[in-house]
């Protein structure tokens, strides 16, 4: 029933876009030096979204983004306290350092300006947890966006799994990664904090550690682990010398299920893929589009369609929650849902740093 009404909300969202043609979101950013923010200035490019504030400290990523996309020098401002005082928008996008967004949450909540942030929410459950507190307090969002979240072999995944196709639940597998940040050509500015330990947390673990945690936890509707158990490696300290490039993580859950996150920033290609076991079969969403159902004594997959609707991308979620749509406490970007992804990651280093399993309270 909640995919239902999740359906039905987002393709009135869509016929009132078309019927009454709402205006782009009006949107401030918090910093610049997080490379997905380049899927928010392609969707400015494309006249999707409006960008009326921009708070960057360093001038020169600064001038450089304004002339890659020719946005005008009165949005620019030198922090978010400054470019709060002169604009309003409807929503702050924070592209900063993980250990800042809890800067951007005691400066946006009090004011209640919604806020989205790049995953994961914050470096420490305690931030994470102070901006649950702010949030609930103010009364005003604060969501967390991740790639995945947008994956309609995802979405098409969990409403099965609610259907109760595979059965119960007892292993679920998330893979996420690639060849290494600096391989793969992430900028300095990115690199500067994504590669430091207390700006980014973590290094793998904490860049796609949190995928799995924010998958295995909207799989199993909010429920927390009983138990984490992790090992970190560094199988290229000449690259990244100041943090792990390689993580695995062990959840265990009351029920006896499984969930096993593989993070890495040593796979020889880019992957992001979810396996979930049940007792009468499996799902295996290989990518973003493609999903397949393994079942008992059958030899090949079957396909499953993944052309049901859902957002495109994180401006089209955000409009609909902020026109005043109430989505499931457990969705993927909600705080219910991330302070859990949080404390997994913190148990999960603490693990990987004592040699021993974390239990959870």
């Amino acid at each position: 029933m909640k995919h239902i009404i999740k359906t039905f909300f987002f393709l009135t969202m869509l016929f009132q876009h078309a019927v009454y043609g709402n205006s782009p979101l009006k949107v401030a950013v918090a910093g610049l030096n997080h490379d997905h923010v380049y899927l928010l200035l392609n969707l400015y490019k494309a006249k999707k979204v409006e960008i009326i504030g921009i708070a960057e400290a360093n001038s020169i990523l600064a001038d450089k983004i304004q002339a890659q996309y020719n946005l005008p020098k009165s949005v620019f401002y030198p922090d978010l306290g400054s470019l709060l005082k002169k604009v309003k928008p409807q929503v702050v996008l924070a592209y900063n350092p993980t250990n800042e967004h809890i800067q951007v949450a005691e400066i946006c909540l009090p004011l209640k300006i919604p806020v989205m942030v790049e995953k994961p929410l914050a470096t420490t459950a305690a931030d994470a947890k102070r901006i649950a507190t702010l949030s609930q307090k103010n009364k005003t969002p604060f969501l967390v966006n991740y790639e995945t979240t947008w994956y309609k072999s995802n979405q098409q995944l969990k409403q099965l799994l609610d259907q109760h196709a595979v059965g119960r639940v007892t292993r679920m597998i998330v893979k996420d990664g690639h060849e290494g940040p600096k391989e793969i050509g992430c900028s300095s500015y990115f690199l500067d904090w994504l590669t430091d330990p207390e700006k980014n947390g973590g290094g793998a673990l904490m860049d796609f550690g949190c995928y799995g945690a924010n998958l295995m936890t909207w799989i199993k509707n909010g429920e927390r682990p009983i138990s984490v158990t992790a090992f970190t490696q560094q199988l290229k300290p000449e690259v990244y010398p100041k943090v792990e490039d390689d993580a695995t993580i062990i959840l265990n859950y009351r029920d006896g299920s499984t969930g096993i996150i593989q993070a890495s920033w040593a796979w020889p290609y880019s992957v992001k893929d979810l396996q979930v076991f049940g007792t009468k079969a499996q799902l295996y969403a290989q990518n973003d589009k493609k999903l397949l159902k393994y079942a008992q004594h059958n030899e090949k997959p079957t396909v499953i369609p993944t052309d049901q609707p859902y957002f495109e991308h994180h401006i089209q979620y955000l409009e609909h929650v902020l026109s005043g749509n109430q989505l499931a406490d457990n969705d993927l970007g909600s705080l219910s849902n991330n302070v859990t992804v949080v404390e997994i990651l913190e148990a999960a280093k603490r693990s990987a740093k004592e040699g021993k399993t974390i239990a959870l309270n």
